[in-house]
């Protein structure tokens, strides 16, 4: 069967090392932990798996280089628990749009993926500036409300309710059995 979903992590890989870092790693450790199982749930299902990360200013870096920087900061129980895998692709981004100065468009144009399931940190920074970018390409949009975090819990929801009513995102929680018919509904 023919995928047109990718599921897209966004910044999880994370020292969380700045002002508001331990609100945003406490607020991480439970989507991390769910994340990680829906990730193995997804990939069952043929749904390719990107992660898009910042590069912390580590302009030199590639993705194992910045695993390794990421996993010595207070983030480190998020860093492990949500370890890529061979299999999966890790595009580097500059700014807070998954999008921006990437190869995202170009890698999803190549895997002929239509629908996004986006995840991550911090959901009223990246994931909602990446939202609104995918947006703007005429992806379909699947943000799970239990698949983000921010450092504040009403600035999530915040985002949530932004990317659903604006971006037309679905924002149903993250149940496997949404993946095959979320987007058709």
């Amino acid at each position: 069967m023919k995928q047109d979903t990718a599921m897209i992590i966004i910044d999880m890989i994370n020292k969380m090392d700045f002002d508001g870092g331990e609100n945003l790693l406490e607020n991480s450790l439970p989507v991390a932990e769910r994340l990680h199982n829906f990730k193995k749930e997804v990939k069952k299902q043929g749904v390719p798996v990107i992660y898009v990360n910042d590069n912390f200013g580590l302009w030199q870096d590639n993705a194992s280089d910045l695993l390794e920087e990421c996993k010595k900061g207070i983030g480190k129980p998020v860093v492990e628990q949500m370890e890529p895998a061979e299999d999966d692709y890790f595009i580097i981004k500059p700014k807070h749009s998954g999008f921006f100065g990437t190869q995202l468009s170009i890698l999803l144009d190549h895997l002929e993926v239509k629908n996004l399931i986006l995840t991550g940190i911090a959901g009223d920074i990246c994931v909602i500036f990446t939202a609104n970018d995918a947006y703007m390409r005429e992806y379909n949009l699947w943000v799970p409300e239990d698949g983000t975090a921010s450092e504040y819990k009403e600035d999530n929801e915040n985002a949530l309710r932004i990317m659903k009513r604006s971006l037309a995102a679905r924002t149903d929680s993250m149940d496997i059995n949404h993946v095959r018919t979320i987007f058709s509904s």
